[in-house]
């Protein structure tokens, strides 16, 4: 075959292809070709995550005074120290009441003096040897002694306070031997046979929360959790902030826990609320 043959040959086959190419294709071939369409996903519905809220509390004593003097004296003794225990009914302050006691013994010298005076009195009132407005007056003079003796007997009774409660005390502001002044603080006590936390919560969650609802709260100072337990709901909702304060207890014993310490308390609402 001669070179020529060859370029007629090529130039022919050239040809033929492409009118295969320019030729009208069947639908089915095209749709044979075409890439196929993936099915856009349907839009799922999602339900909102439940809403939960960390909330900064603090721990409280159940029962907590500050003792203070009703007399003017000098402090003899407080025998417990802070941080002390103490039980229900035990002196924690005694006075140096010495000036209350002679003034009570002279009350009663006086009263004893009137009695004696208003009894002679009398009968010489029935011999009719005096008159009645003395009569009355010696009267008067024994009544008023009466008083006076009484007066000092509740004074006396003033020169040693007692614990209201059991507890501990948390601060004593004086030392012994030094004088105070009626009125004066002393020290304070307080009782953490419970410990409460008082905090704020939006008051749309009163729908669900109610005395005895349990949680969880995390005290900083120790790193862990504890159980606890709404004890009361607040008797008003702010208008401002809209949110009502509880006080729940730590549920249990926990040596480690003291007044004071704070953490974060987690609530989360149930499904739906």
């Amino acid at each position: 075959m001669t070179a020529r043959h060859i370029v007629v040959a090529l130039a022919a086959l050239a040809t033929t292809m492409a009118q295969s190419a320019d030729a009208p294709r069947s639908p089915a071939a095209v749709m044979a070709q075409a890439a196929p369409v993936k099915a856009a996903p349907l839009a799922v519905a999602v339900k909102p995550a439940p809403e939960q809220q960390e909330i900064r509390a603090q721990l409280t004593p159940h029962r907590f005074t500050s003792l203070a003097a009703e007399i003017g004296a000098k402090i003899n003794r407080l025998p417990v120290q802070d941080g002390g225990r103490f039980k229900a009914g035990q002196q924690l302050i005694t006075f140096d009441c010495s000036l209350q006691q002679a003034q009570l013994n002279k009350a009663k010298a006086a009263l004893a003096a009137a009695d004696q005076s208003w009894v002679a009195n009398k009968r010489l009132a029935e011999l009719n040897s005096i008159g009645k407005v003395e009569l009355n007056l010696s009267e008067a003079e024994v009544l008023k002694n009466r008083a006076d003796v009484a007066y000092m007997q509740t004074m006396l009774g003033k020169c040693s306070i007692s614990a209201p409660f059991s507890g501990r005390v948390a601060e004593r502001k004086v030392q012994e031997q030094q004088y105070v002044q009626p009125g004066q603080a002393i020290m304070d006590i307080i009782d953490d046979s419970v410990l409460e936390i008082e905090f704020l919560v939006p008051s749309k969650w009163l729908a669900w929360i109610k005395p005895g609802t349990a949680f969880q709260v995390s005290i900083d100072e120790t790193r862990k959790s504890y159980p606890a337990r709404v004890q009361r709901v607040g008797a008003r909702v702010d208008p401002v902030s809209q949110s009502v304060k509880l006080v729940a207890a730590i549920d249990g014993q926990f040596p480690e826990l003291i007044t004071g310490m704070s953490g974060r308390v987690a609530l989360t609402p149930p499904a739906g609320k």
